[in-house]
């Protein structure tokens, strides 16, 4: 936001939480839940302040469905109290919460400065300009003011959801915007640090993509990979997700670019064996590594007669259901790798797929030994007398040259 401690200006923020600054102090910091009507008084009135709010609306979120004898007495007794409150914190004495024509307004005489008006004054600037690079500059100054959710903590109020909707739209169209800009400029230092910021700010939206190819157009893969695997793992284990098609695309265009100088083979050979730590069991990777190692299998399978097996193993519930929430879910799933890790080969393929999920790739066995397999990981598995267990899905790995597992899914 702009305006600095000490102006006379009354500071709002909205974004990412509630707060409002004057002379550089808070007069939200220690606001008490009672306190909540004079909350929701302030943010409708100071979001509103060109239009104003209708008596109606106000009543309408301020009493909600609660059974109040006089709601319009009610309602002139907390705006009285929030103007007195105001006034107590050190505000100038002025009417600061008008009413005209049904209506009501912020003051004029205290001026405001808030970050959702600010956000949306540098889109509506960023859209008109036709100078490329201060059209830049514009777009990625707007993405920055955006700080997080629009009073997130409020979210179930209906006029607040449409709000942050609206904003988080808006969020959107500036980062795809100033991202092409940025991109054809050839500015990838900016755009990767615009890709990290927004991936913290909103986390969760595959906004990681945008740093990542940066990061490759840069040159830096092992960077880009680093990031791959990172944002891979918190995907699996914030909501179960694999990553999407289009940071599989970049991984995979990563291993294309990556370019090497010339060196002695055994130097090379070094650089791709595996650090030796000492550690049995078998070989953990991410999914696009699985699935690159279940395709080369396939094709090895072509020439040799190994039995191949595919197995996913499923966290489940004393239900028999895929447990999917809950508090413990990472714990156990975090037992259930260890456990599988202990338990099949250092030949074996290792990948978490999904929350409580984790795909094995057993090369040259049997299906009694997959059998023999599963009985180890529900031994280190399962503790005492735990409802939960594991649910096991096994199937052959068919050679099929032409189309070797596209995507793996749960049909297995």
């Amino acid at each position: 936001m702009t305006g600095k401690p000490g102006e006379n200006v009354l500071q709002v923020q909205t974004f990412g939480s509630f707060s409002l600054l004057w002379e550089g102090k808070s007069l939200t910091a220690n606001m008490k839940s009672r306190e909540s009507q004079f909350i929701y008084l302030m943010q409708l009135v100071l979001h509103n302040r060109e239009n104003g709010v209708s008596r109606e609306r106000l009543e309408e979120v301020l009493f909600e469905d609660r059974d109040v004898g006089d709601v319009r007495h009610a309602l002139r007794s907390i705006i009285y109290n929030a103007k007195k409150k105001l006034r107590t914190v050190g505000l100038p004495e002025v009417n600061y919460i008008e009413q005209r024509d049904g209506c009501y307004y912020w003051t004029d005489k205290i001026p405001v400065v808030e970050d959702a008006e600010e956000f949306e004054r540098l889109y509506k600037e960023a859209e008109a300009e036709t100078d490329l690079e201060k059209k830049t500059q514009l777009y990625v100054e707007a993405c920055y003011c955006y700080t997080g959710e629009f009073l997130p903590v409020h979210a179930a109020i209906l006029w607040v959801a449409q709000e942050a909707k609206r904003y988080r739209g808006l969020f959107c169209i500036c980062m795809e915007k100033a991202v092409g800009l940025l991109k054809e400029s050839g500015n990838f230092l900016q755009m990767e640090e615009l890709g990290t910021y927004a991936a913290k700010i909103t986390p969760l939206s595959d906004w990681e993509v945008v740093s990542m190819e940066a990061l490759v157009a840069l040159g830096r893969y092992e960077d880009a990979r680093k990031l791959y695997d990172n944002t891979a793992d918190l995907y699996l284990r914030e909501q179960g997700l694999r990553p999407s098609e289009q940071m599989m695309e970049l991984f995979h265009k990563l291993g294309e670019r990556m370019e090497h100088r010339h060196g002695a083979l055994d130097d090379i050979q070094a650089k791709l064996m595996e650090d030796e730590d000492g550690s049995p069991g078998g070989y953990l990777c991410s999914y696009p590594v699985f699935q690159g190692i279940y395709r080369m299998v396939g094709r090895m399978m072509e020439r040799g007669g190994q039995a191949v097996y595919l197995m996913l193993c499923t966290i489940i519930d004393g239900k028999g259901n895929p447990l999917e929430e809950g508090p413990m879910l990472e714990e156990l799933t975090g037992r259930l790798e260890d456990a599988i890790l202990h338990s099949v080969r250092r030949s074996d393929t290792v990948s978490r797929y999904g929350k409580g999920e984790y795909l094995v790739l057993l090369v040259n066995t049997t299906r009694e030994d997959c059998s023999i397999i599963q009985e180890r990981i529900n031994y280190r598995f399962i503790i005492g007398r735990q409802r939960t267990g594991i649910q096991y899905y096994v199937n052959s790995v068919v050679c099929a040259p032409n189309n070797i597992l596209a995507v793996l899914g749960r049909e297995i």
